[in-house]
Formats: structure tokens, sequence, C-alpha cells
């Protein structure tokens, strides 16, 4: 059921980035504009609100907080619909964010009381997979019911598909009842939370590394359907079967080989829960560029695979990771410090960054803007492998 809600999370994140020539051409939006309502209209609210959120799931039950935020973001997708403009919208996808902002952290710390440390990392990848399941769900469900009705029809469906899990989710998913208190022992207060993660660096360079590589994948995320259609001649259907199968077979490879690998190797040394993004983001560089430089559509699929699979390596082995840094009664409120940073930067950058990007270079690029917007942003993946791979020898001092 957490992952279905995740799933959820991500098809109704994600599909604005395969209705984004659409609602370009219906609302007369720029790059600009896109980039602001892929990225930071979303994220503002959704890494801000997350922390007292997750601290109140910390405190009170985990799956109420999770059950309300999915009813939350569900029904302001289905506002999206009804946008008449780019303010309407924009106020629409901050309520989205809003509502997903108390879906996540507390899912993480749900995970870490069921599942013990060894066994973790691919727990927590099997969760993450409503990344790559929800993104293909979105761009797949987005692309066809647009092409068959419209755009505002797509945002209105899944909204209300969301809704109707609800419920469901509140009747199935039960808290994990958390050790009693003392009075020598009270419930942690958010300073001490902070003050505890503040003190640890492993917990700084992996935020700032995971949000490093964030500003890439959100970006080549929302953009890469743009950069099909303009680039490739690729239609909207095209797009969808293009991006739909490229996460499934790539996504969810990448995702399980991390969450495998980290448990196997993270057991025996805490350093490699950093190591192993760090080279997953080395790997997947050179191929990221061949497939974005390439002019046949059919070649580019088979180059997007494996950087696709290794940009979701990272996810089971750091999320497990911070998961470790703090006590069990801290956990929603740790990760939800992490997604601030990860997210902040990363979901609320990335995307408009690429398009502001794309915007400039189109004087020189014309068309293939965006394919360049791309290619010169490839070296954040290189920023974060050194981030992380600092983080490996001090990752094993900082564990709880």
């Amino acid at each position: 059921m957490l992952l279905l809600v995740y799933v959820f999370n991500f098809v109704d994140r994600q599909i604005l980035a395969i209705l984004a020539g659409s609602i370009q051409r219906d609302l007369h939006l720029s790059d600009g504009q896109m980039g602001l309502l892929g990225g930071l209209a979303f994220a503002l609210l959704y890494s801000t609100l997350g922390v007292p959120l997750a601290w109140l799931a910390d405190r009170t039950s985990r799956s109420w907080v999770i059950t309300v935020s999915l009813a939350l973001w569900s029904g302001f997708t289905a506002l999206c619909g009804f946008a008449q403009g780019f303010w309407h919208i924009f106020l629409a996808r901050l309520g989205v964010g809003i509502g997903e902002a108390g879906g996540v952290a507390p899912s993480y710390a749900l995970i870490a009381d069921y599942f013990p440390a060894h066994r973790r990392a691919f727990a927590l990848s099997v969760y993450s997979l409503g990344i790559p399941l929800g993104s293909a769900a979105g761009v797949l469900a987005g692309g066809y019911i647009a092409a068959m009705v419209d755009w505002r029809a797509a945002f209105v469906a899944v909204g209300l598909a969301g809704i109707l899990v609800a419920p469901l989710f509140k009747l199935t998913v039960r808290d994990v009842p958390k050790p009693a208190l003392t009075d020598a022992e009270p419930a942690p207060r958010f300073r001490v939370i902070a003050g505890t993660l503040a003190r640890k660096p492993s917990f700084w360079l992996l935020s700032f590394g995971a949000a490093t590589s964030s500003m890439l994948g959100y970006g080549i995320a929302f953009w890469l359907p743009s950069l099909l259609q303009r680039s490739f001649g690729l239609s909207l259907v095209e797009v969808s079967h293009f991006i739909g199968a490229m996460l499934l077979l790539g996504g969810v490879a990448g995702m399980l080989l991390g969450g495998w690998l980290g448990d196997r190797l993270g057991s025996g040394d805490r350093a490699f829960l950093a190591y192993l993004p760090a080279v997953a983001f080395v790997i997947g560089v050179p191929l990221f560029a061949a497939g974005i430089y390439s002019s046949d559509a059919r070649l580019a699929f088979v180059l997007f695979l494996v950087p696709q699979a290794m940009a979701y390596v990272w996810l089971g082995p750091v999320l497990s990771a911070v998961q470790m840094l703090v006590p069990p009664a801290q956990r929603s409120t740790a990760s939800a410090l992490f997604l601030l940073i990860n997210n902040l930067i990363g979901l609320g950058g990335g995307i408009f960054a690429l398009g502001a990007l794309s915007e400039a270079l189109t004087p020189t690029y014309g068309q293939d803007a965006l394919r360049y917007s791309m290619l010169y942003s490839l070296g954040l993946y290189l920023v974060s492998a050194v981030l992380m791979t600092l983080a490996g020898p001090r990752l094993r001092r900082d564990c709880a």
C-alpha cells in the first residue's frame, strides 16, 4: 500500500511533464514558466511543509498523516484540469506540493520501523519503485488521455483515482507501536533532532550529493518529453511509449540493484551506502550524453537504458543511511530534513534551471537548445559523485 500511494505521488507529480507541450500551447506559456510549474510551484511548499508534517507524524500517527496527504494532493491534481492561465495552474501545483509534503518522510520511517538495518536498503528500494512506476504510469496515462480527450481530462482522472485510494490505505496500513517514553525520556523536540543531524558531516554530504543529482534527474525527467517531440519528432503517444518503457526497464532495474547492493555491501561497511551512488553517477554521464546527442530515437532509447538505471541506484542506499543517523522516534523528521534539502534544491531548482538555460541557448541553437541545456547540465552528476565519495568514510563514524 505504501508503494501504491507512492505511485500516485509520482503520477500526480510527473504527469505535468508529458502534458507540458499541450499546456504550453493552450495557455501560451514559455519554457521558463513551465520550469516554474514543474519545479518551484511544487517544490516550494512540498519541501518546507514536509518538516512540520513529519514531526507531527513522529508524535502522532504516520498512517493518518499519509492518508490525509494523499486525499489532499489528489484533489489539487484534479483542480489543475480547470486552470485558465499560468497563475491558476501555479496555485493548483502549490496545493499538490502541500499534500505531497506529508507522504514520503512518514513512509520512510514506517519502513525503517518494519525492517531491520541489514534489509532496509532493499525494502526502501522496493518502496521507491513508486518513482519509475508512477512516472511511467503518469506519462502513459497522461499521453493516452490527452491524445484521446485533452490534457484537462488527464489531470481530473488521475486526481480522482487517488482520492478513491485514500480510505483503502487507512484501513490497510497500521503504525508500528512506538516504544513507551518515560518521564526521563521525553519525546524529542525538533531542535534536538536538527541539532543531532547538524553535527554529522555525512548528513550534509549525502543531502547535498542527492540534491545535486536530483537537479539533473528531475530536470531530465521533466524536459525529456519536450526534447523527444522537438528534436526527435516523436508524437505525444510515441513519447509516452518511449519514456514509459525506459522507466519500467531501466528505472526498476536500477532501483532494485541499488537496494540489493546497498544491503549486501553496506551491512559490512556503511561507507558503501555512499560509494555505490558515486560509481553509478560516473557510469551514467557518458551514456546520457550519447543518448541526448544522438539523432535517432531508437538508438537514444538503447543508450538511455543504462544511465536511467544508474540514476536510481542511489535511493535505497542513501535513504537507508539517513535512517541510521538517528534513533527510531526521530526518523520521519530526519527524512523530512533530508528531503527539504534534496527537493528544494533538486526539484525546485533543476527543472527551472534546465528550462531557463534552454531559453538562454535558443538564439544560438534554436530548436536544439533544450538538447544542449541537458548536455551542459550533466556535470551535476560528477559533482554529486564527489560529494558521495566524501560522505563514505564519515558515514562509518556518524551512524547511530
